[in-house]
C-alpha cells in the first residue's frame, strides 16, 4: 500500500492502518489526509516540512502529524543522486478519530485521548524518552490482526496521551488554506527545487519559472499556501542545512559551512542564522557540544 496524494487507501477490514516502507527516498510531494499519522523513522535523514515549519529528522525520530496538516518528508539531496545506494525505512500508523473509529472515541474512557488529539492538530515530535516504548507498541500493532490490533491501538493511545511536558507544535501557522492535489504537486515541486539548489544562487524568477508563474503571482501564491515569503523559506532551508553541517563536524570552519549553504557574505550568514535560530553559529555549536558532553557523562 502506498500513501497517495491526500488519500489513504483504507482496507475494508481495518480501522487502523500500519504501513512499513523501505524505499530509496521518501514520498517527495507535499500532501495531507484526514487520518492522523504517527511516523517512526527507522533509517534515513532529511527534513520534515509540516505546515509552515521545517524540522530535521534522522533514524530514531518519531512524529505525530495531525489530520489535514500539509507535510512532506524530504530526504537529504544525496538520496536522489544517481547510484546513491541509499534507503529509507519508516513505520507509520494511520487512524481517523472521525471515521470508523468515531464511536470508539466517543466512549467516556477515550475522551482524554480525543481531547489530546484535538489539542495537537498541528502535530509534534515525540520526546526521546518515550520513543522506545511507543515504537515497540507500533511494531506490535503492525504484527497484530483482528481484535489484537485494536488492543495494541489502545496501548498506543495510552502511551501518547500520557506524554508529559510541553509539546512544541510542528506547524505554527494554523490557517493554511486547503490544498488541492494539483497545488500539492506544484508546491512540492517548488520545495524540491529550492532544497536541491539551496547552495547555489537562487532568484525569485528562477523559482517562479518552476511554478509556471510570474514573480508577482508566485509571491502571492507561495505566501498564501505556506505562510512563508520566498526569501524566508530559502533562508530557513539554508540555515537548517547549515545546522546539520555544523554538528556533523565535516567542515574545517564556520565560514566554509556558510559558503556551502549558499551565503556569499559571512556577515549576512551570521545575521540570518541568529534571526532563525536565536543564537550565533558559534554559540549554537558550543551549546550542541556542551549538551553532548552532558549526555555522555549522564550515560556513563
Amino acid at each position: 500500500m502506498k500513501v497517495l496524494q491526500f488519500t489513504i487507501p483504507v482496507p475494508h477490514d481495518k480501522s487502523v492502518i500500519a504501513e512499513k516502507v523501505s524505499l530509496p527516498y521518501h514520498y517527495p510531494y507535499l500532501h495531507r489526509h484526514k487520518e492522523i499519522q504517527l511516523t517512526w523513522i527507522q533509517q534515513g535523514e532529511g527534513t520534515l516540512i509540516a505546515g509552515n515549519n521545517m524540522h530535521d529528522y534522522s533514524a530514531g525520530d518519531l512524529f505525530l502529524i495531525g489530520a489535514n496538516l500539509p507535510h512532506v518528508f524530504k530526504s537529504n539531496p544525496e538520496y536522489f543522486a544517481p547510484n546513491a545506494n541509499k534507503q529509507i525505512e519508516a513505520l507509520t500508523i494511520f487512524f481517523n478519530p472521525e471515521g470508523a473509529l468515531a464511536p470508539l472515541f466517543n466512549l467516556p474512557e477515550l475522551k482524554p485521548s480525543l481531547i489530546f488529539m484535538q489539542q495537537h492538530q498541528q502535530g509534534f515530535k515525540l520526546p526521546h524518552s518515550v520513543v522506545d516504548k511507543v515504537s515497540q507498541i507500533m511494531i506490535a500493532l503492525q504484527k497484530a490482526s483482528g481484535p489484537d490490533q485494536l488492543i495494541q491501538f489502545f496501548h498506543l493511545l495510552k502511551g501518547l496521551t500520557n506524554i508529559k511536558g510541553k509539546l512544541d507544535p510542528l506547524s505554527t501557522y494554523g490557517n493554511l488554506p486547503g490544498i488541492t492535489e494539483n497545488e500539492g504537486i506544484r508546491i512540492g515541486n517548488i520545495y524540491n527545487y529550492i532544497m536541491q539548489h539551496y547552495s547555489e544562487p537562487i532568484t525569485l524568477e528562477d523559482v517562479a519559472k518552476v511554478a509556471y508563474m510570474t514573480p508577482e503571482s508566485f509571491c502571492r501564491y507561495f505566501k498564501k499556501h505556506t505562510g512563508h515569503t520566498f526569501i524566508s523559506f530559502l533562508n530557513e532551508i539554508r540555515i537548517n542545512e547549515a545546522c546539520k553541517k555544523l554538528i556533523a563536524h565535516k567542515f574545517e570552519s564556520i565560514n566554509t559551512v556558510a559558503y556551502k549553504c549558499g551565503f556569499k557574505s559571512i556577515t549576512n550568514f551570521n545575521r540570518v542564522f541568529k534571526c532563525v535560530i536565536g543564537n550565533s553559529p558559534r554559540g549554537y555549536l558550543d551549546s550542541y557540544n556542551n549538551n553532548l558532553i552532558s549526555l555522555n557523562r549522564a550515560a556513563s
